[in-house]
């Protein structure tokens, strides 16, 4: 009896509603399935590197989503398009007596002129390469959006180190003077001091854990998830993104996707001119059909042709239309160009000074502050500088460090706009690089 409940049971859990199903993705994190609901990203519990971010930003963005339904809903499109007109089926029944009643059965076929059915394939293969091109700027831009959030938690983590290490160089420093102060060598107020500088760098410390909060939120929530439940962001922070030439992204920038995305909207709007031009030519009606007279008593054939005269609606306004809006597209064109030219420009420059920052920091100030800073706490612990020597060595080293993070944060977002901007990732690519170190 047992063996059958078994399986009835196992059944019943896995077709209820409320069961969720969940699938591994590797290193990367699980996503979990339940019966009517879009697939909800779990990234994993411990450590998350770059590649794994990036992995379940691509499979649980809703906003890729979205740009990947609109693709498959455009296949629809061409589908569509490369349908011909469908035959009519009419027949007419003249006079009420049976004896001198005639009965006509008729079938029109409308046959397209002017190339409208190839016209139409046209333009939805044109859209076809614009919802892909879209499809591949948001891929770009949740690219970007994963780097930079997740270069941000990294700088905050080391924030919040660094916050952390000046607690506990302060308390030190305030315990020192402590102790000299019991030991009369130095006022009071030296005391005072440390303890009001203590108190400073804790201020640092609650601002710092409250960053790494925000900016592992701020990750997490690109792929759906609120509350993130990674402990920490894994991955080489001192790694700055390389620096191509200028000549070279500029090349790359004619690939971009959202440069695609203007270039094929031109194109389009052209096809749709086409379809509004071709509309112009009329289509023609071949009919084919019997005629039954029974006052005569005989069948006769009938052959037909119409077609519309077009004297007053030549499609005149529609054409108009649909060719300023071409002219708009190619205007637009041009303002994406040089838009997204200038947007390279600038995030190249920051990059550029970012990077000098950085390596001017870490080379010539960083190593400096630090042992300035360690020789005066071991001074003053042996009682050989004030505590005033101490305070400005400390406030410096910090200040160096800070400035430090920041100009690393300034470097990574400033590779990932260069990356938005010009799309698909390469192997020099900024991101690309720092996934495959990570």
């Amino acid at each position: 009896m047992r063996r059958r409940l078994l399986p009835l049971g196992l059944a019943a859990l896995l077709f209820n509603p409320s069961f969720a199903q969940t699938i591994d993705i590797g290193r990367g994190g699980t996503y979990e399935i339940s019966n009517g609901s879009a697939p909800r990203a779990v990234e994993p519990t411990s450590s998350l590197s770059l590649k794994a971010a990036l992995s379940l930003a691509f499979g649980a963005s809703p906003e890729l989503s979205g740009a990947r339904r609109e693709l498959e809903a455009i296949e629809a499109t061409i589908i569509q398009a490369q349908v011909r007109p469908n035959p009519e089926l009419a027949t007419l029944i003249e006079d009420t007596q049976k004896t001198t009643r005639t009965t006509t059965l008729q079938l029109n076929q409308p046959i397209e002129l002017g190339g409208k059915r190839a016209a139409r394939i046209d333009a939805a293969e044109r859209g076809r390469d614009a919802a892909s091109a879209e499809l591949d700027a948001k891929r770009a831009e949740i690219r970007a959006a994963v780097v930079a959030a997740f270069f941000d938690v990294l700088i905050a983590q080391e924030r919040l180190r660094l916050a952390q290490g000046s607690v506990e160089l302060a308390q030190r420093v305030s315990s020192a003077a402590t102790r000299r102060v019991t030991a009369g060598k130095v006022s009071p107020v030296e005391e005072t001091k440390a303890r009001v500088a203590e108190a400073g760098v804790r201020i640092e410390l609650t601002l710092a854990v409250s960053e790494l909060a925000t900016a592992r939120k701020r990750l997490a929530g690109i792929w759906g998830n609120p509350a993130p439940r990674f402990e920490r962001a894994e991955g080489d922070l001192d790694i700055l993104p390389p620096l191509p030439a200028l000549a070279d992204l500029n090349a790359r920038l004619a690939t971009s996707p959202k440069l695609l995305r203007a270039k094929i909207e031109v194109d389009r709007r052209q096809a749709l001119a086409e379809i509004e031009r071709s509309r112009r030519v009329p289509n023609v009606t071949v009919s084919l059909g019997a005629k039954r007279d029974e006052q005569l008593g005989r069948n006769q054939a009938i052959l037909g042709l119409s077609i519309p005269l077009p004297v007053f609606d030549r499609n005149q306004g529609n054409l108009l239309e649909a060719l300023h809006r071409t002219d708009k597209a190619r205007d637009d064109l041009s303002a994406t160009e040089i838009r997204l030219s200038n947007e390279l420009a600038l995030a190249y420059e920051r990059l550029n000074s970012a990077r000098w920052e950085t390596e001017s920091l870490r080379q010539d100030i960083l190593p400096g502050a630090q042992s300035a800073y360690d020789a005066a706490t071991k001074g003053f612990e042996l009682g050989k500088f004030s505590f005033l020597d101490v305070l400005d060595a400390q406030r410096t080293s910090f200040q160096a460090k800070s400035q430090y993070l920041r100009a690393l944060a300034e470097a990574h977002r400033s590779a990932a706009e260069i990356e938005r901007i010009l799309g698909e990732a390469s192997a020099s690519s900024p991101s690309a690089s720092a996934a495959t170190k990570l």
